[in-house]
């Protein structure tokens, strides 16, 4: 194997596929990525017996071949290149890559030993490729991130004919957004809980090149389903989550609020940052509404205290409500919106997060839901 290939490229397509590999592998080759150039193309592949990520990139290729090498290293050393062309063979037992006057010499695992990735399982659709990263960004910081609680740490993905929902929580919030998408089938009802750490990365990767992603499921016994993506040079498979038992998450929403109040998101996540400073870790901002505004206070140790107000316009009995700071700056910076609209039954009980329109009317689409924390006063 030789080929010369653009150092931005190189780098770009080794550390998307290195993000996906585990950092402590159950056998050694896990950690590798493999290089394979066949027809003046490089395939970038990682694979760990639940998540497959393969990238294609046009090379000068001057012989075909293959070899596996440490992922991580080679992400480090190629985001360092200068840049400039890099030069990559395979000698023996190492790979040589040469960049300007760098040059290093890596070694080799056994090729033989990697597994075979995936294949893609069938083609469900195909949703805009910008859209489909923003929706998943706003869904996926609502799911949870502790392993002993695997259903939680995905995202529900419900296809209903020509509209997409991706649901999220993880006990304490709660983020819903639809989207309309291409189904191979109009008529096609399926479920899916996707690892939202997948789906946020390939997401994220697959939103910028533009175009189309297409959606690709299989289904199984429970737990034993796979989910493909395919977009521009780039395709990743991952198995599904077990989903049988996935909570009624939308039920927990509100039919009916009893106040409201539009803030603008940038002010607002201003303050509650400013006004969070002195708040131990479990503290909570309190948010108290009137028809005069909005007040922002938190308290802290030997009793360090700060308050703010600014601007809101409020509807309802006033209240005051408590909330995980950090909880409220990841729901209002999601918004995709200028305005929020909070609405609220009582201190006691859910709030929705929704974004407005110009006129201060609620946009459908997205909602995030946050539970308050009980304070005394």
């Amino acid at each position: 194997m030789k080929f010369r290939v653009e150092r931005d490229v190189l780098a770009d397509a080794v550390a998307w596929t290195a993000k996906s590999l585990p950092s402590r592998p159950s056998v050694p080759v896990l950690a590798g990525v493999m290089l394979r150039v066949t027809d003046g193309k490089l395939q970038v592949s990682g694979f760990d017996y639940e998540v497959s990520s393969q990238v294609s990139v046009e090379v000068q290729a001057d012989a075909d071949g293959a070899a596996l090498v440490s992922g991580r290293l080679l992400a480090e050393i190629t985001k360092a290149l200068p840049a400039k062309p890099v030069d990559i063979a395979a000698v023996g037992s190492h790979l040589e890559l040469v960049c300007g006057s760098a040059r290093f010499t890596l070694p080799v695992m056994p090729v033989e030993d990697y597994p075979s990735l995936p294949d893609m399982p069938s083609s469900a659709g195909t949703v805009d490729a910008q859209t489909f990263a923003v929706a998943v960004a706003q869904v996926a910081i609502a799911a949870g991130r502790d392993e002993t609680l695997p259903m939680l740490t995905g995202v529900r993905v419900e296809l209903d004919g020509s509209t997409m929902t991706m649901l999220a929580t993880d006990r304490y919030r709660l983020a819903m957004r639809e989207l309309e998408w291409n189904p191979d089938d109009s008529e096609i009802s399926l479920n899916a809980l996707i690892p939202a750490k997948t789906l946020n990365d390939t997401a994220k990767a697959m939103g910028p090149v533009g175009g189309a992603v297409t959606l690709a499921l299989s289904q199984g016994n429970a737990g034993e389903g796979m989910v493909g993506f395919a977009g521009g040079a780039r395709r990743t498979t991952s198995r599904l989550l077990d989903g049988a038992n996935y909570p009624p998450v939308r039920s927990i929403f509100p039919s009916t609020q009893n106040a409201h109040a539009n803030v603008s998101v940038a002010g607002l996540v201003e303050v509650v940052r400013r006004v969070a400073l002195v708040a131990e870790r479990t503290t909570p901002v309190l948010l108290s509404f009137s028809e005069d505004g909005l007040v922002v206070e938190a308290g802290g140790t030997e009793e360090a205290r700060a308050s703010e107000a600014m601007e809101a316009a409020f509807t309802g009995e006033p209240l005051t409500i408590g909330f995980n700071p950090q909880y409220l700056i990841d729901g209002l910076q999601n918004l995709g919106a200028s305005t929020a609209v909070l609405s609220f039954v009582d201190a006691f009980k859910p709030a929705v997060i929704s974004p407005a329109d110009e006129d201060g009317e609620i946009k459908p689409g997205y909602r995030y839901l946050i539970m308050p924390i009980r304070v005394t006063r």
